[in-house]
């Protein structure tokens, strides 16, 4: 399902989605019309827009919440021009997963957009690094305690990165990685877990709470 209200990038989206052998089964324009239709028809994954009528300020985000209420962990990947933070921390930090928020002048690459819609229609999250560093420079004061490595490896973790992946990209080892993640949570005073998806969501809850 598409949450988008102007009509080019709207009808392009729909293209591009079909075009990638997935079924659209509704496209909306309007914040009230997309909590009607999310719970109506419980889609595999929402594509949602933050700013849609009636007054363009963070309607889709806002819908997006108030559907995942009805049903829970109701996959919704944000598509945006910027970072709502009070509702992108909330919609985060349900616990849920199946989220998640890319920009739009940052998705340049049509299948990495098409990787992150399936991953989250999954289950999974989709963060951009951009929205996970104004999210976690809201709460500076836990992080303060993780060092500039521990920071890397945990913004690369809220993209949903397995920890193979982080150490592809951070140019380390695996078992680092591992070492890292250990520190972090260790400092967060979260529990470890092996799961990718619930270790962000708990950062993030964490954060926010």
């Amino acid at each position: 399902m598409l949450a988008e209200d102007l009509t080019l990038l709207r009808d392009g989206l729909i293209r591009l989605f079909q075009a990638h052998d997935f079924e659209v089964v509704a496209a909306v324009d309007n914040g009230p019309q997309l909590v009607r239709d999310l719970v109506a028809l419980r889609p595999d994954v929402a594509v949602v827009d933050v700013r849609l009528p009636p007054g363009h300020t963070d309607e889709g985000l806002r819908a997006a919440l108030a559907a995942r209420q009805q049903v829970p962990g109701l996959p919704v990947l944000v598509l945006s021009q910027y970072v709502e933070q009070l509702y992108a921390r909330e919609l985060l930090a349900d616990g849920l997963g199946g989220i998640g928020y890319l920009l739009k002048d940052r998705v340049s690459d049509v299948g990495q957009f098409i990787a992150a819609v399936r991953r989250v229609a999954a289950g999974g999250t989709a963060l951009d690094p951009s929205v996970v560093a104004k999210l976690l420079d809201s709460r500076r004061r836990p992080l303060d305690r993780l060092s500039p490595r521990e920071r890397e490896v945990l913004a690369h973790m809220a993209q949903g990165r397995s920890n193979a992946a982080i150490a592809a990209s951070l140019v380390i080892t695996e078992k680092a990685v591992g070492k890292h993640t250990a520190s972090i949570f260790t400092k967060l005073g979260l529990q470890p877990s092996e799961d990718d998806n619930r270790r962000v969501l708990a950062v993030l809850a964490y954060l926010e709470g």
